[in-house]
């Protein structure tokens, strides 16, 4: 879809949308969402944030739960084996000149996919009784979902102007604790030196990238918990399959539009 401005300028929706700002805003939303029910519907199992699940491990081995703790031990390899996998096709689409952005978020829409299948398979039962045997396909399936996400943010060189976590916050929000710091210093300054004006600028900058990841996560988190509480079934993961379809296919199109203008 193209819209032409007042200006005379071809204003595309898909190049809109695969930009920094809307994709980094777009990716941490569902990352949010995903991390968010999967925590509350699989009893407290991280997917998107999966290092946390080793803190999670380490209470259930002190409780002496031990189905619970190899449970969240196996999300670590599996995440790590996926993005190795990701990483291969990334190279391969690469190779064959292909949209690697839009390769990589077709892998996470049939990830998700099947995340939703099998969550909605398999919650009727788990409702009924909280086995592990019932846990550790869903909470893999979202595992491996959320590893091609953090997988495509290294991979899709050319998209992003630098790489910003979409599925971990922690690091994202002492960047813009800092940058925010930067800045107060500059404004704080009576007589600001050049170097401490473009330190300004430079972390403005980085702010304005930072903010709509944070804001996603936090909007996508939010949403999953007000869906689970009205719904209290998977269903709801549909809004994340969707949002990763509609980007997938605006990364198709405007690696065609692309190729055709080169």
């Amino acid at each position: 879809m193209t819209v032409v401005s007042n200006k005379g300028s071809n204003f595309s929706l898909s190049e809109f949308l695969t930009s920094d700002r809307p994709a980094g805003f777009i990716l941490s939303w569902v990352a949010g969402f995903v991390d968010t029910s999967a925590f509350i519907i699989l009893f407290g199992i991280f997917t998107a944030h999966v290092t946390g699940n080793i803190a999670l491990a380490g209470a259930s081995f002190v409780s002496a739960d031990e189905g619970s703790t190899v449970t969240r031990l196996l999300m670590l390899p599996a995440f790590m084996v996926t993005v190795a996998l990701t990483s291969l096709l990334a190279r391969y689409a690469r190779q064959r000149q292909w949209s690697v952005f839009a390769v990589l978020l077709t892998a996470e829409a049939i990830a998700l996919t099947v995340f939703l299948i099998i969550g909605t398979t398999l919650s009727p039962a788990l409702l009924l009784d909280v086995q592990e045997e019932y846990i550790l396909p869903i909470g893999m399936a979202g595992v491996i979902a959320m590893a091609i996400q953090n997988a495509l943010m290294k991979e899709s060189h050319g998209v992003f102007k630098s790489y910003i976590p979409t599925t971990v916050m922690t690091g994202n929000t002492t960047q813009l604790t800092i940058d925010l710091v930067k800045v107060l210093s500059s404004k704080l300054s009576r007589s600001p030196s050049e170097g401490l004006q473009q330190e300004e600028a430079e972390a403005l900058e980085r702010m304005g990238r930072f903010i709509p990841v944070i804001t996603g996560f936090a909007l996508g988190g939010a949403a999953a918990a007000i869906f689970i509480l009205l719904s209290e079934t998977w269903w709801s993961l549909i809004l994340p399959l969707m949002a990763i379809i509609i980007l997938a296919i605006a990364a198709y199109v405007q690696h065609r539009r692309s190729s055709a203008v080169a």
